[in-house]
């Protein structure tokens, strides 16, 4: 009896001692301590110079676009980032002392990039990218730290997160770092050259392309193995940027740095969705560093095999063919109303052929829709967001313009022209239940533009930039 009693109070030691050390290590991960708050810098002791690198680092990491909601002050924050687990709002990046980041030292901010930990010591959700960010040097960050806190102090109180029991409490996120996060800054490769580093380095870093153009698993960490494959963005398909790329002519270096230059390129069309804010910012920055990222990425997307390049060089070739006005082929869809489907061929050159069959060039005419890569992608949903909300001109500037049809065409009609679009011009089986996609994405413009930036809409160039 004795002895089994001895036992047992071993047991239970080593069970205490066992939970003991499991809280220990719990808290470790959790708790972070805060950092001292400062006063508020004043914005003429930053360096003039470092400002303005500041603000082409910020440029190229779309700050604005994610910390500013519709109407509302430049880096307030207060926009929403819908997720499967619920919306979280971003945060005020002001200099702000009650609200934003003004009471933050740079060391403070710093640790806020790297490991996604807050003054105050609390977790930040990875909708703030800092798996990307944990990539940025000391130096670019103080020049980030400079650009933020010479910007214009507003107060904006933080909006609380729409999330559901546990992810509602932040503790959890540690767990989710645990897993996901890797420190460390970008180290060169040796064996590539200074462009395709400095290329590197943005692209996985600031520019966080990834966290577009990548697919999340079931806990909303990018997949490693299947890295520019393709991801999802309020409601649009942000299309694979490697050697899976639907786009019917192979991407290069050249295309590359024009399209993310200007937002858009002759056999590839123009930047929609969120990616035209993304091009409006790029537009701001060196040109060396859109090259430098441009030569990063056409490594991503390889050379085109052999069968690849014949069917995107006999792809330019049909669309270069296309001579003489629009009225001079508008026939070409009732012709093949035949061999498809007679709604969307009327509607088609009813309301599209007077623009896309047309000499005038882009961004100025429409693109040759062979050349579409909307029709070519894996689902519908970019060719509807594009029908439906059009593309609109951005006051007292020179661009791409085309009428939105949410109000005229109900979703059957646009399903009809959508699928065929992908019959004529994709050469490609239809999509499935394009009606429903059609239905989607009518209702997530609806809401997401009375809520948020209404990048759907916004033109390359829509951005205005600040000044240092």
């Amino acid at each position: 009896m004795q002895i089994l009693m001895a036992s047992s109070r071993v047991m239970w030691s080593v069970a205490a001692g066992v939970a003991i050390a499991g809280a220990v290590v719990a808290f470790a991960l959790v708790w972070r301590p805060a950092i001292a708050a400062i006063e508020p810098p004043a914005p003429q002791s930053f360096d003039a110079a470092l400002v303005r690198r500041g603000r082409d680092l910020a440029a190229i990491g779309n700050c604005s676009d994610c910390h500013t909601a519709s109407g509302a002050r430049d880096f307030a924050g207060g926009l929403p980032v819908p997720t499967p687990f619920g919306t979280i709002y971003s945060s005020n990046i002001t200099p702000d002392a009650e609200t934003g980041i003004g009471r933050w030292s740079e060391a403070a901010f710093r640790r806020a990039m790297r490991s996604g930990v807050d003054r105050d010591g609390r977790h930040l959700y990875p909708t703030f990218p800092y798996d990307h960010f944990t990539n940025v040097s000391d130096q670019d960050n103080q020049a980030l730290y400079a650009f933020l806190m010479t910007r214009e102090p507003v107060h904006a109180p933080a909006r609380e997160n729409q999330l559901s029991f546990p992810l509602d409490r932040r503790f959890v996120i540690a767990g989710w770092k645990l897993l996901f996060l890797r420190h460390g800054t970008y180290q060169p490769d040796p064996a590539q050259g200074a462009e395709w580093n400095r290329g590197a380095y943005l692209v996985e870093g600031l520019a966080h392309c990834g966290a577009c153009h990548t697919p999340r698993n079931r806990l909303g960490a990018e997949q490693a193995r299947a890295q520019f494959s393709g991801g999802d963005v309020e409601n649009w398909h942000a299309y694979a940027i490697n050697g899976q790329s639907p786009a019917p002519v192979p991407w290069d270096a050249a295309a590359l740095f024009t399209y993310l230059r200007q937002g858009w390129h002759p056999d590839h069309g123009v930047a929609r969705g969120p990616m035209a804010q993304v091009v409006a910012n790029l537009s701001t920055v060196p040109e060396s560093d859109i090259r430098a990222i441009a030569a990063y990425m056409a490594g991503v997307f390889g050379a085109p095999t052999a069968d690849r390049k014949r069917r995107g060089d006999e792809v330019l070739a049909q669309a270069n063919s296309r001579t003489g006005p629009a009225s001079s082929s508008s026939t070409a869809p009732a012709a093949q109303a035949s061999n498809s489907d007679a709604t969307g061929a009327s509607i088609y050159a009813a309301a599209c052929a007077n623009c896309h069959e047309t000499d005038r060039v882009l961004p100025y005419g429409g693109i040759n829709l062979g050349l579409s890569t909307a029709l070519s992608g894996p689902d519908a949903r970019n060719a509807a967001n594009i029908v439906l909300s059009g593309v609109r001109p951005v006051a007292g500037e020179r661009g791409p313009i085309m009428p939105g049809f949410a109000a005229g065409m109900n979703d059957d009609q646009i399903a009809a022209l959508l699928n065929y679009l992908r019959a004529r011009f994709g050469k490609l089986p239809p999509w499935t239940d394009v009606a429903r996609t059609v239905a989607d994405a009518r209702r997530s413009q609806s809401v997401f533009l009375q809520t948020s930036t209404g990048f759907s809409n916004a033109p390359a160039g829509a951005t205005q930039r600040d000044k240092p």
